[in-house]
């Protein structure tokens, strides 16, 4: 009988030995002769197994196989530890074009679904075109993305709406219209300055009434925040009753009522906090920088934590963003945030910022509108994101790949046929995974290896301005545009080069929300006609500064005042003139204790002296004090080695704005780490022509003197030309 012939050349034939069988696997395997041809070459006898069991066996072959049995005892651990090692030793080796990889251990063949990790999602491309599934033996699996997302929510017009005054509130009655689940009701109103206490009641007939809460509140402040969404006892209610509270306040009209259904799956969700890396106080304003610790998430909500008693604050969401050729901030979300109290009743809070969207970044950027409260102290943030599920079928149990970072690489293509129409049936699989690992078969590249070192070559003999550049290292580089730089630029920096050995260095212009302040020198004076006009000259430090605004606070406990701002500039005949640049209404009385005043400037200035005036009719001059002035923070970001000399030229305002390829990949300069370049003294290159330096006035008179002598000039040819009268 001949020897069963398998795909592992093991015999497991009637009364075969599994060890045989295992050790034939390897003994082929290694290249040596099996386990089972050498027993039968010490007792001379056939390999047929019938034929052995049949034929008995002489004493010397009998101690011979009893001394095998005891070698196999003794080398089966020591060839298992082999075969492990060979195995391990034969898996393909991964693709070299993908940098990080993270084992998966899948522990029983079939559908498989789990969860992303997050350390994967910060790892590869937004949409995560460069992941990649490979098994032990270097083959590349399919796999389909899902990203779970709410089903949209139920939200129409209530289907009857009464309102009807009482002495003391105002009471609404609301038919839904809606069978399914509610869960809130947002009332609709034009009023713009209220906060009143309202209580809620539900019915499933329009009789029988049930008191779901008690002195909700619901607000609205001129400055936009406002609330006026009431949550509500989750279940089927046909009725609604609010009764607003006016004891304290004057009714508001009220137009009409918005419901909410619940939606029916709830999604899955995982908080985490989230580091605030910066902060910035802006006039009005506060700027967050977070930072999420892995980019691609897709965050449902933000929540705020602060110890402040009894606040109102617009929170707006936003990230940076290529736009243009450019870096700017695009809001994500506007939200209300709020700690209020109506007296008698206790607090109700909202501290969460609705989001529901994939923060492409790693940062989020969260602006706090405080108008003329003071910041808030925020203790502590936390957000919520929905997971990201990979779902793939797996031939085999055992350890798979899981690959990430490749830049250029294209979105995959699959036929998930295979997988199956029931996906949605398939629930999370329980994986194991390891800590993210470099692929150890990447081929390393550069950072941003993509991007051209240098530019086209240009002729600087135009610009008019320079300033060196130094480095700290190589690789991804930030500068922030000086005072010099401001002042001398064109006003939307399109004259901005970058070079280097006579070449361009491509950058990205980065505008950011971030306010610069700087100190003026103010002196206070009265204006010599009339002594009841006050003025503040305020001295800048450079001419043509794009400053947005004035602060300034009084030491005056009680005033109303016109506050106007202008620069006083001269034409060309030498006339003066004001340009105005703002005006506002300033009023401080004792329930509005705020002392400082902000000012909005509405245009470039053109000049490096400001003057702040108010007319004080028969009052006494208010007292200034603590000017500041504010200037948007304009940044540049480009790739340099460290040894590179690097130059920016500005000041030519004929030239139009550079376009580089590097737009193609400035997300990747975005989220790259940055060294903080700094810009050093400024060089002038070339003098101003005379119509930019000449002094108003003074260039009015060469004008027409030169003018003169050019008339005078032609009236002598046009004389010459004539002809001469004939003598008599």
């Amino acid at each position: 009988m001949k020897r069963p012939n398998n795909s592992t050349g093991v015999n497991l034939g009637a009364g075969g030995d599994p060890r045989e069988a295992s050790w034939s696997a390897v003994g082929e395997g290694w290249g040596h002769t099996p386990l089972w041809r050498r027993r039968a070459r010490a007792d001379k006898i056939s390999t047929d197994p019938v034929r052995k069991r049949c034929q008995p066996l002489s004493p010397p072959a009998t101690a011979l196989q009893d001394a095998g049995a005891r070698r196999d005892g003794l080398l089966f651990p020591l060839g298992l530890l082999a075969l492990i090692a060979f195995s391990s030793s034969l898996a393909a080796p991964l693709p070299a074009d993908w940098q990080r990889e993270r084992k998966v251990e899948i522990t029983s063949p079939g559908l498989v679904r789990f969860s992303l990790p997050v350390e994967t999602l910060d790892g590869a491309r937004p949409a995560l075109e460069d992941l990649r599934l490979y098994d032990d033996a270097g083959n590349e699996l399919p796999f389909l993305i899902e990203r779970p997302a709410p089903p949209p929510k139920t939200s129409r017009s209530a289907k009857s709406f009464e309102v009807s005054l009482s002495p003391n509130a105002t009471v609404i009655t609301i038919e839904t219209g809606l069978t399914q689940p509610l869960d809130a009701v947002a009332l609709e109103t034009p009023a713009n300055n209220f906060i009143k206490p309202v209580k809620i009641e539900a019915s499933p007939d329009g009789k029988r009434w049930q008191t779901l809460a008690q002195g909700r509140p619901i607000f609205r402040q001129p400055n936009g925040a406002g609330q006026l969404r009431l949550a509500i006892l989750t279940a089927e209610w046909r009725w609604l009753r609010l009764t607003v509270d006016d004891q304290r306040s004057q009714p508001i009209p009220f137009t009409g009522a918005r419901v909410h259904a619940v939606v029916a799956e709830p999604m899955p969700g995982e908080t985490f906090p989230v580091a605030i890396a910066g902060r910035h106080e802006n006039p009005g304003e506060t700027r967050l920088t977070l930072n999420l610790g892995a980019a691609n998430l897709d965050i449902t909500s933000l929540r705020l934590e602060t110890t402040e008693p009894l606040f109102t604050r617009q929170v707006t969401l936003a990230v940076a963003q290529i736009s243009e050729d450019a870096i700017r901030e695009q809001t994500l979300g506007v939200e209300t945030i709020y700690r209020v109290a109506v007296e008698g009743q206790p607090a109700a809070e909202n501290l969460a910022v609705s989001l529901g969207a994939q923060v492409r970044p790693r940062e989020l950027l969260v602006l706090i509108k405080n108008d003329d409260s003071p910041p808030l102290a925020i203790t502590a943030v936390r957000a919520e994101r929905r997971p990201v599920h990979l779902v793939f079928l797996a031939k085999s149990a055992g350890v798979h790949h899981l690959l990430t970072g490749n830049a250029r690489c294209p979105a995959p293509r699959y036929d998930l046929a295979s997988l199956g129409a029931n996906l949605k049936n398939v629930s999370l699989t329980p994986v194991n995974f390891s800590a993210p690992s470099d692929n150890p078969d990447y081929r390393a590249r550069e950072a941003l290896a993509d991007l051209a070192p240098e530019g086209a070559a240009l002729d600087i003999s135009a610009w008019k301005f320079r300033k060196a550049l130094q480095l700290q290292r190589a690789g991804a580089q930030q500068v922030e545009l000086d005072l010099n730089v401001l002042a001398h630029a064109h006003r939307d920096f399109q004259d901005l080069r970058l070079m280097s050995g006579g070449k361009q260095i491509p950058y990205i212009l980065e505008r950011t929300s971030i306010r610069r302040a700087l100190t003026p020198t103010v002196t206070a004076t009265t204006d010599a006609p009339d002594k009841k006009l006050s003025r503040w000259i305020i001295k800048l430090p450079q001419k043509n500064l794009p400053l947005t605004r004035l602060s300034c606070a009084a030491r005056t406990t009680l005033f109303q005042r016109d506050v106007a701002l202008y620069e006083e500039l001269t034409d060309e005949r030498g006339e003066k003139f004001n340009r105005q640049l703002g005006t506002a209404s300033w009023t401080r009385t004792p329930d509005r204790k705020d002392k400082e005043f902000t000012l909005a400037l509405d245009d470039r200035l053109q000049s490096d002296t400001l003057i702040l005036q108010t007319h004080n009719g028969d009052n006494p001059p208010v007292e200034l004090e603590k000017f500041q002035v504010f200037h948007p923070a304009t940044r540049i970001l480009f790739k340099a080695k460290a040894d590179d000399d690097l130059m920016l030229y500005y000041g030519n305002p004929q030239v139009v704005s550079p376009r580089y390829d590097l737009s193609l990949v400035a997300n990747q300069l975005l989220a790259a780490e940055k060294s903080i370049a700094t810009l050093v003294a400024e060089q002038q290159l070339k003098k101003s022509s005379w119509a930019e330096t000449h002094t108003p006035g003074k260039g009015g008179v060469v004008f027409w003197g030169i003018l003169a002598l050019v008339v005078v000039g032609l009236l002598i040819v046009i004389s010459r030309l004539l002809p001469k009268t004939p003598q008599p």
